[in-house]
């Protein structure tokens, strides 16, 4: 950690709020850090700074290759936390996920070996390669931040982030998300390939290795819940979230729309306005960090009636609200 960070979390004592001006520090120089490595792609970062600070999950869909898993490494070497990835497959089971009871000879008891959803930051590779079973697992530590085996439930050691990929290309072998694993999900946002002048400074900056195993922390899992509760603090005025209900009221009203969003979207739209005017460096929400959430919070929660590509006519229909429905002043 950085002597500059170092500085800030004495100031603050171990169990001091952050001020908004110690907090903008500390995500200035995180989004720095995570742009030294994840290369052209700022508004990625912002994205997944946006879902940890709202205390929210990640699911990126994209072609594999471009940087999902990169991303998720980038993000626990930074943020000082413990990260495992999880290749799903068919052939995963629950337990293998979250851990299971085995044997200790010398006692003749069993001890609970707890699975790799034990972290602060779990990817989720692939996820809709595995079984319903495994993802309902899953779902429960995301929903709940525990995890329920032999009669016992477990909590998960906060902050706790999923960061799920899957390709929307590949057919074959997978199991679609549920549209109740996919409200679970915060943001769902896609990575995209780089430019040719970017993907040259990634070409350079792998000749000696990977450039993320090497990453010191700017921040450790204390600050990150530091963040967490200061996001929670944001004003948010009765006028913009009137405005915000609007936009999520539209979508239950919508001819083209046989699913909207939920309350549980409702929420996560309203922490995630939250933790953009925090990254802004504001303690207050204005109607731009809504109208920028809309899409990402949104559209993959919606069940459109149409043949096009569900992703696309949901973006089409949120763009056309987010048109239609006045803006307060």
């Amino acid at each position: 950690m950085s002597s500059e960070t170092t500085a800030i979390a004495s100031a603050n004592g171990t169990s001091a709020p952050l001020s908004l001006r110690d907090a903008t520090t500390l995500l200035t120089r995180t989004r720095e850090h995570l742009s030294g490595v994840v290369l052209g792609k700022p508004e990625v970062i912002r994205m997944a700074l946006i879902g940890i600070l709202a205390e929210g999950h990640l699911l990126i869909e994209d072609v594999p290759g471009v940087g999902k898993t990169l991303l998720a490494k980038a993000i626990s070497h930074t943020l000082g936390c413990r990260f495992n990835r999880v290749q799903f497959t068919p052939d995963l089971l629950p337990g293998d996920l979250i851990g299971t009871s085995v044997l200790h000879p010398p006692t003749g008891t069993f001890r609970f070996q707890p699975g790799p959803i034990f972290a602060h930051i779990v990817l989720a590779d692939e996820i809709n390669r595995a079984t319903p079973r495994t993802q309902s697992a899953l779902l429960e530590a995301m929903s709940e931040k525990q995890v329920s085996i032999d009669g016992e439930t477990r909590k998960l050691e906060p902050p706790f982030f999923v960061l799920a990929t899957q390709n929307p290309f590949e057919f074959e072998g997978t199991y679609p998300l549920p549209e109740s694993q996919l409200d679970r999900f915060l943001l769902r946002i896609e990575v995209g390939y780089p430019s040719v002048a970017v993907e040259l400074s990634i070409l350079t900056q792998h000749r000696q290795g990977e450039p993320v195993d090497s990453m010191p922390a700017v921040l450790d899992a204390a600050q990150v819940l530091k963040l967490q509760a200061l996001t929670r603090s944001i004003t948010m005025s009765d006028s913009l979230a009137n405005y915000l209900l609007a936009i999520v009221h539209a979508t239950r009203q919508q001819q083209d729309i046989s699913l909207g969003a939920s309350t549980r979207a409702a929420l996560g739209f309203y922490r995630a306005a939250q933790a953009t005017a925090l990254l802004d460096g504001r303690d207050y929400v204005i109607p731009d960090d809504i109208k920028q959430m809309a899409i990402p919070v949104l559209a993959h929660r919606l069940l459109v009636r149409s043949s096009r590509s569900q992703g696309q006519a949901a973006r089409a229909i949120l763009s056309e609200l987010l048109q239609k429905i006045p803006v307060p002043a």
